[in-house]
C-alpha cells in the first residue's frame, strides 16, 4: 500500500453526521415552496456540492426564484438542528487519534459552519486552523481547487496525499486534482461512486487496517 503524508478529510458525511441532516431541513424548506422532493432525491443530487447549485435546481424545478433569505434561513435552521442532533461520523474519532501523518478538512461549506460543526462533534481539537473552505477560494466542488489549496498549504503535493470522500462531486473533484481517494460509502446514493474512487470502504473504522495505523 502507498505511504501517503497527508491525509485530507471532507466534513459533512465523513467526521460528522451532517448530510442526512442538513439535507433534510433543505428539503423541507423546498417542498415549502412547492418542490416535491425527498431525502434521497437530495442525496443523490446535492450532497457534497455547493449550496447555491442546490437552490438553483430548486427553481428549476418549481419554475420560479426563491425568496431572497432562503439560504440565510437554511443555515439558521440546519444550525439549530446541528446544535441538538448532530455526531461526530461513528469509528472516525478512533482513526484521527492514530494517524501520525499530519491531516486537515476541506470542505464545501462556509468556515463558520465547519469550525462550528466540528465543535458541536468534539472534533475541533483534531484539526485546530487546518481547516479548509471553499468559500475561502470561491471555487467549489467538483472543482479540484480546494483539494488542490489544502494540499498546498499543508505542504504536499496531490500525489502525497490521501482524500477521504463521501459524495460523488467531491471524489471527482479530486481525482481530477490528482489525488487518490478512498470513498465512504455508508450514505451513498450514487451507483458512479465506487466506480470513481480509488477504494472504497465501510465502516469508518476500517480507514485504521486500511492505512495500517
Amino acid at each position: 500500500m502507498k505511504d501517503y503524508k497527508c491525509i485530507i478529510f471532507d466534513c459533512d458525511g465523513v467526521l460528522v453526521d451532517s448530510e442526512v441532516l442538513g439535507n433534510q431541513v433543505f428539503v423541507d424548506m423546498a417542498n415549502e415552496h412547492g418542490a416535491g422532493i425527498d431525502i434521497s432525491y437530495a442525496m443523490k443530487h446535492f450532497k457534497g456540492g455547493f449550496l447555491n447549485d442546490s437552490i438553483r435546481q430548486v427553481e428549476a424545478i418549481i419554475e420560479k426564484q426563491l425568496p431572497q433569505d432562503f439560504e440565510s434561513e437554511y443555515r439558521q435552521r440546519s444550525y439549530e438542528m446541528f446544535a441538538t442532533h448532530l455526531k461526530p461520523v461513528d469509528g472516525v474519532e478512533q482513526v484521527l487519534n492514530k494517524l501520525r501523518v499530519p491531516f486537515c478538512v476541506a470542505s464545501s461549506g462556509p468556515q463558520e459552519k465547519i469550525k462550528r460543526n466540528l465543535q458541536t462533534a468534539g472534533l475541533s481539537s483534531f484539526f485546530k486552523n487546518n481547516i479548509f473552505s471553499c468559500y475561502d477560494i470561491e471555487k467549489w466542488k467538483p472543482d479540484p481547487a480546494i483539494y488542490l489549496h489544502a494540499s498546498k498549504t499543508m505542504g504536499f503535493t496531490p500525489n502525497e496525499c490521501l482524500v477521504i470522500e463521501d459524495s460523488l462531486k467531491g471524489a471527482r473533484a479530486a481525482i481530477s486534482g490528482g489525488f487518490d481517494v478512498y470513498g465512504y460509502t455508508l450514505l451513498n446514493e450514487d451507483p458512479d461512486f465506487e466506480r470513481e474512487v480509488t477504494k472504497s470502504f465501510e465502516p469508518m473504522i476500517e480507514l485504521i487496517s486500511m492505512l495500517k495505523l
